[in-house]
């Protein structure tokens, strides 16, 4: 297989899974799971804490940074003024321009919010940032998100942390019909095969959290999610066959020594 670079807000990456830090036991579990994923975009929640809170250790300083890219988000925030304020505080505390945008008023679900989602990400490409908003499979947002400037869009393939997998495969084709930036599946994957369908529908990458963090052996699934993305990636390059409504023999009819009818006189 041919390399086959990732392209994101103009860096080359060779990972197409980018994965989440949240839900981990502890830092070390974290760090040897996201090294058995191969992800090099991170993402990270940016949340006020007391740096000299006794005991402090800080998520920031338990990943190597030379090695990763690092991806604030906006998780928690409710309105577009929120999740702007969040990304400028980032961009403050890091020194980063990327961010991954998310606008959830809905606590049931996490259902992002479509209108509060394309202003905060108009307001913020507007500023210079690097913008990967989260949202639904709506190839209409999509592309508006796309005209706002923003450098990937990332649908969701079912609600955050639910691990139902893919469920709405149509929707998701029609956001991936005609993009002109990378569609990035993000939330709701629960095992490595739901991570190969997106790709093999042609996404450019997924973002994984939880399915690795919950797992019995997180480490385990981090590489087993790493081999699905690599899967689906090769099938999609390869196509897949046609699908047909009737059943096609593998094997030429023709030639088969067959024993003669009970039911034809002779």
């Amino acid at each position: 297989m041919q390399a086959d670079p990732f392209h994101l807000g103009g860096r080359p990456f060779t990972s197409r899974l980018l994965a989440g830090t949240g839900k981990f036991r502890d830092f070390g579990l974290m760090r040897e799971a996201l090294a058995a994923s191969g992800a090099q975009i991170i993402t990270v929640a940016i949340r006020r804490v007391d740096l000299k809170a006794p005991g402090h250790d800080g998520l920031l300083d338990a990943l190597d940074w030379d090695r990763l890219h690092l991806l604030p988000n906006t998780a928690g925030c409710r309105t577009a003024a929120e999740a702007v304020r969040v990304a400028r505080l980032a961009r403050a505390a890091t020194g980063t321009t990327w961010i991954k945008l998310e606008v959830i008023p809905d606590a049931r679900y996490l259902l992002p919010d479509p209108v509060g989602t394309l202003a905060a990400a108009e307001e913020l490409a507007a500023d210079g940032f690097t913008v990967l908003p989260y949202v639904q499979p709506d190839a209409v947002l999509a592309r508006a998100l796309e005209r706002a400037g923003c450098a990937a869009v990332m649908p969701l393939a079912s609600p955050i942390g639910s691990g139902r997998g893919l469920r709405t495969p149509d929707l998701l084709t029609t956001v991936l019909d005609g993009a002109g930036v990378p569609i990035i599946v993000d939330a709701g994957l629960g095992v490595p095969s739901d991570a190969a369908q997106a790709l093999e529908l042609g996404a450019d990458a997924v973002l994984v959290n939880t399915a690795i963090a919950e797992a019995r052996d997180p480490v385990g699934m981090a590489h087993a999610f790493a081999l699905g993305v690599q899967a689906g990636r090769a099938a999609f390059l390869a196509g897949r066959m046609a699908a047909r409504t009737h059943a096609s023999p593998s094997s030429p009819v023709p030639g088969v020594p067959r024993l003669p009818d009970p039911e034809v006189p002779v």
